[in-house]
């Protein structure tokens, strides 16, 4: 079975919108987290999605799932203090739904929505391969190290560097032993994302190729891409795997 855990929970401070979280903000009258949910929805290899959110946002929540007929949803979990804190919430969830040691889990932002099946099928696969699988592209840019983010320690080799998306796919058992392990030594909450977790651990990754335009929508200029995709209508194209 492969699940997706799908991360709502964000209040958007960066966003600077006085509306409400983020993941509410609508484009054509639907909220963005409906939009990433939507591909998941229709994704044959996708069984059950799992959305953790916010305590308070929960009926909020559930009323658009009712309304914009998302079926595959298992379970509507509260977030916890952090980030991690409510991915592991998420992974209990599926836990408590009986999975199995092998089943696939991959975990997404519910301000991403500009994914493709493509990049879906391809996690599943290399983490039914290898154990994991991480979306990514190449750096287009040199990224630099800074400790006091005043001055730079390191510069890396662009060639060798990539950027990390989302999803993030492990199989079940790997996923959850790991965030246990992570609860025993008292650090979640101290790692921006499963990738950082596993590194933590010295656990092998794979990278999976990802889209350039699978952003993270943190910043009012995140918002306003998608909503220019989405109204323009190469919004559908880029799913589609056209170029645009």
């Amino acid at each position: 079975m492969n699940v997706a855990v799908i991360f709502a929970g964000g209040i958007g401070s960066r966003m600077r919108n006085t509306t409400g979280p983020k993941q509410f903000m609508e484009v054509l009258g639907k909220p963005i987290l409906i939009y990433t949910l939507e591909r998941f929805e229709k994704h044959k290899d996708i069984d059950k999605i799992y959305i953790v959110v916010t305590e308070t946002h929960i009926d909020e929540t559930k009323a658009l799932i009712k309304k914009f007929k998302i079926d595959k949803i298992a379970n509507i979990v509260a977030g916890g203090d952090s980030a991690h804190a409510s991915i592991i919430n998420g992974i209990e969830a599926v836990k408590q739904d009986g999975a199995n040691d092998d089943d696939i889990i991959l975990f997404h932002d519910g301000v991403r929505p500009i994914i493709d099946s493509k990049t879906i099928e391809n996690n599943i696969r290399v983490a039914k391969l290898y154990g994991n699988a991480i979306t990514s592209i190449p750096a287009f840019e040199t990224v630099a190290i800074s400790a006091n983010k005043e001055t730079v320690d390191s510069v890396t080799v662009r060639d060798d560097s990539y950027i990390l998306q989302a999803p993030q796919t492990y199989r079940f058992k790997d996923a959850y032993e790991l965030n246990q392990r992570a609860i025993k030594d008292k650090i979640v909450g101290k790692v921006v994302d499963q990738a950082e977790l596993n590194r933590r651990y010295n656990k092998k990754l794979y990278l999976v190729e990802g889209m350039r335009g699978n952003v993270k929508i943190t910043v009012p200029l995140d918002f306003a891409y998608f909503e220019f995709l989405v109204t323009s209508g190469n919004y559908s194209h880029l799913l589609k795997g056209d170029v645009i």
